[in-house]
């Protein structure tokens, strides 16, 4: 996959057939078999509940795994699922109903067919993915590279400029929505959407490989939640196969893991430098969306943090609009994957996008940080009101992006002194270390952690 990768970053030609994005659904599905099989060869005891679900404990014959493999629904672009999955789908253990439900709120099928009738939610699915594409097909002529090549975009005011390029993201996501809701669409037709169904009301629930969720991203109000709809089963592949398996055993996931993750997710998408300006600028946004969350946000709920107050939804717009255009800044390199065209088309709209991230980042490392955390103390009735840890410090990476790039750096120094200390402690280290100490111990880390 890297190869061609590369390959097709060399000959840049549009017109030759790129098959990297079928091989990006491969290289998700094979390693997490791969690790399956390991999960399958271990003790319960040393598994957690989602590797206990997934291990592969019996070979299986290569007739289901080259189905598995070339799932045909979801092969050129996703989605990719476990093997346990497949192997339930086959065998229809996927759609066992659960002793004692409600024969009138079992879900109906077609004679012996034990799958769900599927056709209605699959034709919905086609309806809207199909609307997708007439959307983007509709927008892609007034909103595309080419407009923002030009010279005349110059010619626009600052503000019609930041309107186009959000416009520009949003059609480009229009295609993905389109093509992963088509995708979606013939998962659940064949039945592998499945994923039970309400015994109280009967409702069915179709969404096992929902991999987009435009809704929720489209009015995000925070960058985890934006990155968090798309995308959604690399994001699972990332955090089940790569976050979580560079944490030792009975450790939480910190530097090494994150560090693991985004270089993964990063050379899984490819090399172009484009991919790296989005990726290193989203890492810093996740940073001050933290703080922002956790030191501006309080001023908006009453003292205790249990309600809204009188302001809160002047907050959540301003929080949704400064999400969806400043994402829109980060994702043109995504678009663009150049350098020089990435780094123009930012230049064009004045790099609003990096100086409002180093500006935030620059405010919350001011006194102005303790000014805040003080009036918010000062607000709460009692201590435990004011929220001491982001919610979001404790969940995984979101598409390989860690979710404070500040910490992240300052755990690493920190866990590098440590064991820079410890080996001081054993006699391997009996004074100060220099800089080029330091910076040799820290590229040797990084090195440990990726290989």
């Amino acid at each position: 996959m890297s190869v061609n990768h590369l390959t097709r970053q060399i000959m840049d030609n549009p017109q030759v057939v790129d098959i990297t994005g079928a091989q990006m659904v491969l290289v998700m599905k094979l390693s997490a078999f791969c690790w399956n099989v390991h999960d399958g060869r271990l003790p319960q005891d040393q598994l957690s509940d989602p590797q206990k679900y997934a291990a592969i404990t019996k070979f299986p014959p290569v007739l289901d795994y080259a189905g598995y493999v070339l799932f045909f629904p979801g092969l050129f672009g996703g989605p990719a699922f476990d093997y346990v999955a497949y192997r339930r789908w086959i065998d229809t253990t996927l759609f066992e109903v659960p002793p004692g439900s409600d024969p009138s709120k079992v879900p109906r099928t077609r004679k012996k067919r034990k799958i769900p009738r599927s056709g209605t939610p699959a034709a919905k699915k086609a309806v809207t993915g199909l609307t997708w594409i007439v959307v983007f097909l509709q927008l892609g002529s007034s909103y595309n590279k080419d407009t923002l090549l030009d010279p005349s975009f110059l010619d626009y005011s600052f503000l019609r400029r930041v309107w186009i390029i959000h416009a520009l993201g949003f059609t480009t996501r229009a295609k993905y929505y389109g093509v992963w809701t088509l995708t979606e669409g013939a998962c659940i037709l064949s039945g592998m959407g499945y994923n039970g169904f309400d015994p109280k009301t009967g409702k069915v629930f179709w969404n096992r490989l929902e991999n987009i969720d435009p809704w929720k991203l489209e009015t995000a109000q925070n960058s985890h939640a934006y990155l968090g709809s798309w995308n959604k089963n690399t994001n699972h592949w990332l955090r089940n196969y790569v976050y979580l398996r560079v944490t030792p055993k009975g450790k939480k996931p910190g530097f090494r893991a994150s560090l693991a993750t985004f270089t993964t997710s990063a050379f899984w998408h490819g090399f172009y430098p484009g991919y790296y300006f989005s990726f290193v600028l989203g890492s810093f946004i996740q940073t001050v969306a933290k703080n922002f969350r956790r030191h501006v946000r309080p001023f908006f709920l009453s003292p205790d943090g249990g309600t809204p107050g009188p302001y809160k939804r002047f907050y959540d717009f301003a929080s949704w609009l400064v999400t969806q255009v400043t994402m829109s800044f980060v994702v043109l390199p995504f678009i663009f994957l150049t350098f020089s065209t990435s780094t123009y088309v930012w230049q064009t709209v004045n790099y609003y996008g990096v100086i409002a991230v180093v500006a935030s980042l620059v405010f919350f490392a001011s006194p102005a940080k303790g000014f805040l955390l003080k009036k918010s103390r000062s607000r709460a009735e009692r201590p435990k009101a004011v929220r001491s840890t982001s919610t979001e410090s404790i969940q995984e990476p979101t598409l390989g992006l860690p979710n404070d790039a500040i910490q992240e750096f300052d755990d690493a120094v920190q866990e590098i002194k440590s064991e820079i200390e410890s080996r001081r402690r054993k006699g391997s280290v009996v004074t100060m270390p220099t800089g080029d100490e330091l910076k040799a111990a820290i590229e040797d880390k990084i090195g440990r952690t990726l290989g």
